[in-house]
């Protein structure tokens, strides 16, 4: 059966699957409040949409306009904007902000306190470890050229991300490739490589025996 808290507040529309479960404070189906001066798009946004089996966990806000697939789990204190797309079985851990207009693919697991930008794409199977952050600005809010060129990352199937890593705006990071903790990555990266240190380089392959296959 589907669990509602007391304390949370779900929005009228919202769409919420058979056995969802929404935590104590949790906020689901917000339309935004944005600035005077955010580039988002300002538009009415449909009803946010949570396939079954989802959790909402405590303090949690979870904006309209985006869907959720089955089983996610979205942890506590973590925020999805909006016009996002969240497939099946994927993991938010703690304090986790996944920005608008983001897809992130089946089983992949986001952890505590990482933060994904506006305009990212992450595909299945990917694990971004704690504290990853990545940007979609080269500008840094300067200059109207900037907002032809917003984009954060395209990270591919398998690819993992190192605790701490900075991913510049609009970089490829291949499939099955691995980012080292901590290091900065400034250009795309190839499948399978492995990277470090800041600038990253590559260093060797991924093993065949640590392959999702």
């Amino acid at each position: 059966m589907t669990e509602i808290a007391e304390t949370a507040i779900v929005f009228p529309g919202t769409v919420i699957g058979e056995g969802c479960r929404i935590l104590d404070y949790a906020v689901v189906g917000k339309q935004p409040t944005l600035s005077p001066r955010s580039t988002a798009k300002r538009e009415d946004l449909p009803p946010l949409e949570l396939g079954a089996g989802t959790i909402v966990s405590t303090g949690a806000v979870v904006f309209a306009g985006t869907t959720v697939g089955e089983r996610v789990i979205v942890g506590d204190q973590s925020c999805i904007r909006e016009r996002c797309s969240i497939g099946d079985d994927v993991v938010l851990g703690r304090g986790s902000f996944v920005e608008n207009d983001t897809s992130i693919g089946a089983l992949t697991k986001v952890q505590a306190h990482a933060y994904i930008t506006a305009y990212s794409t992450l595909e299945d199977n990917v694990f971004i470890a704690p504290c990853v952050i990545t940007t979609n600005d080269n500008f840094m809010g300067r200059t109207e050229k900037r907002l032809e060129l917003m984009k954060g990352p395209t990270i591919r199937r398998g690819a993992r991300v190192g605790g701490g890593s900075v991913l510049l705006p609009g970089i490829e990071v291949g499939e099955e490739a691995f980012i080292g903790a901590g290091a900065v990555v400034l250009r795309d990266v190839p499948p399978r490589a492995v990277m470090v240190g800041s600038p990253a380089r590559q260093i060797r392959d991924v093993p065949d025996d640590e392959l999702l296959g």
